[in-house]
């Protein structure tokens, strides 16, 4: 699997972020340290404890991360979650965060397979 197949399997956006970071091999790098940073399970016990600030910040994170990686999918969602939050958590964040959850697992299943590929 190539780094743009992944990118295509994980609904994201990858000639925008090689034209962000000029750079597949800078890409490469950060899209591997993704599934290792600590904002995604920060999420899900937050949301399990009802931290909704905590719950925030960790979506907010996430959200820029995959902005700054063109991970489109999941950056919608998150961002959809995160306005859910941002002043109390609102009937409709269960639900959007259920796809955060889903867009996720998608995500780092296609960063996988990617790893997998390189040996």
């Amino acid at each position: 699997m190539t780094l743009q197949e992944c990118y295509a399997a994980m609904g994201a956006d990858y000639d925008e972020v090689l034209g962000r970071l000029r750079s597949e091999r800078l890409v490469q790098k950060f899209v591997l340290k993704f599934p290792a940073d600590g904002s995604y399970d920060l999420l899900c016990r937050s949301m399990e404890d009802h931290d909704d600030a905590e719950a925030f910040r960790a979506s907010h994170t996430i959200k820029g991360m995959c902005q700054n990686l063109s991970f489109t999918k999941l950056g919608q969602s998150s961002h959809e979650l995160t306005e859910a939050l941002r002043n109390g958590r609102t009937p409709a964040a269960d639900g959007l965060f259920a796809q955060v959850q889903a867009d996720y697992k998608e995500t780092v299943d296609a960063i996988s397979a990617f790893q997998a590929s390189l040996g």
